[in-house]
């Protein structure tokens, strides 16, 4: 079953027929131009994907008929988060996106001392849901068929507080660190891994000695200063090479 994928967040099962989502169905209709007979592949997040083509398409509704379930999964066996210091703009979105295509687990925004943005309740809980479909998207185009948690932003010095996963290698970037990523023993298997990145300029020192406190080893990345949404990106992709699966030949790309 080939064609567009499209996350559908209803009960979904092989001989039966459900509507797209609103966002989904203008995507289909408006943009792809799908047509009745066309071929599309679902997933609702639970694991597996659906083979199904379109049974009806108009202004009013897109109906599609669920051919068959594909047990296909794409996550990576390493189950990494995120801890993310807030960004400015498109930088945070970017930041999410490539990160979902990277195949973290879990994104946590942080507001640290040195973050230029500062979110009211309000604006948290917008970008937040605008964050969410983000990740939505991102696992629409990179095949992933289990959405990436994306949780509310909060202080750092709270998420600090807070116990850490139970087994996870715990990680911050920190260019005056003595320790390279690559020279690290990996987690024990099927452990998680926490990668903490500052905003621009790096954790403030309190911020970085609460770190250690919690259990977070200094690394660095090499002899570069990079920007605080390269260098997650950068962290991400070398601890999949490293301990998950981005050395596979299978990538696209």
């Amino acid at each position: 079953m080939t064609g567009p994928r499209f996350y559908c967040p209803v009960p979904l099962e092989a001989g039966t027929t459900v509507d797209l989502p609103e966002q989904a169905a203008h995507h289909a209709l408006r943009v792809l131009r799908l047509r009745l007979g066309d071929r599309l592949t679902l997933f609702n997040g639970l694991g597996g994907e659906y083979g199904a083509r379109v049974v009806c398409a108009d202004r009013a509704r897109t109906r599609v008929e669920v051919i068959a379930w594909l047990p296909v999964e794409r996550e990576s066996p390493l189950a990494v988060t995120l801890v993310q210091a807030l960004q400015t703009g498109e930088k945070m979105d970017l930041t999410v996106q490539k990160a979902v295509e990277l195949g973290v687990q879990r994104i946590v925004p942080v507001t640290s001392r040195r973050s230029v943005r500062r979110l009211d309740t309000e604006r948290a809980e917008r970008r937040l849901a605008h964050w969410r479909g983000i990740v939505v998207a991102a696992c629409e185009q990179c095949g992933r068929n289990r959405l990436a948690e994306v949780e509310p932003p909060l202080p750092i010095d709270d998420w600090l507080s807070c116990p850490g996963l139970q087994g996870a290698l715990r990680l911050t970037l920190d260019r005056a660190a003595t320790v390279g990523l690559g020279s690290l023993a990996g987690p024990a298997s099927g452990d998680p891994v926490e990668l903490l990145v500052g905003s621009e300029g790096g954790l403030a020192p309190e911020e970085a000695r609460l770190a250690e406190q919690s259990g977070f080893v200094p690394v660095r990345l090499g002899p570069r200063v990079l920007r605080t949404e390269t260098a997650g990106l950068a962290a991400l992709a070398a601890v999949q090479f490293l301990w998950g699966d981005l050395k596979e030949e299978t990538t696209d790309v």
